[in-house]
């Protein structure tokens, strides 16, 4: 009962930044649809494939963001942890968790790209 009552405040908080972070997509303005039907109808669809681009962009780095952020603090917790235990492993641990720090951090970049690739390229 104890470890879901402190997963349920941070999954809401992950479910509240994504949700945040779509909220510019779902403000899109409409185009004046009455004076060509074929260009309103190509404008349209235009406009709901940037909106789903937007949304799906929002969503892959939220999640990325998200998760990363938990994966480091998790990290640096069990470094910390690892330290106070052995303090004569400072030097290999502080060692060890820049390195993972560094790798969390590439993955969140490349969601970074994988999102830049779709809004510019798709």
């Amino acid at each position: 009962m104890k470890l879901l009552k402190k997963k349920v405040p941070a999954l809401f908080l992950i479910l509240l930044v994504v949700l945040s972070l779509t909220v510019p997509a779902l403000a899109a303005s409409s185009t004046d649809t009455a004076a060509a039907p074929a260009a309103a109808e190509t404008a349209q669809t235009q406009s709901d494939a940037t909106g789903s681009k937007s949304i799906a962009a929002g969503i892959a780095i939220g999640l990325a963001a998200a998760g990363g952020a938990v994966a480091m603090g998790v990290a640096v917790s069990k470094s910390a942890e690892g330290i106070a235990r052995q303090p004569e492993a400072e030097g290999k641990i502080r060692t060890t968790l820049m390195l993972g720090l560094v790798f969390i951090e590439t993955t969140i970049i490349y969601a970074l790209l994988v999102v830049i690739l779709i809004i510019f390229v798709l």
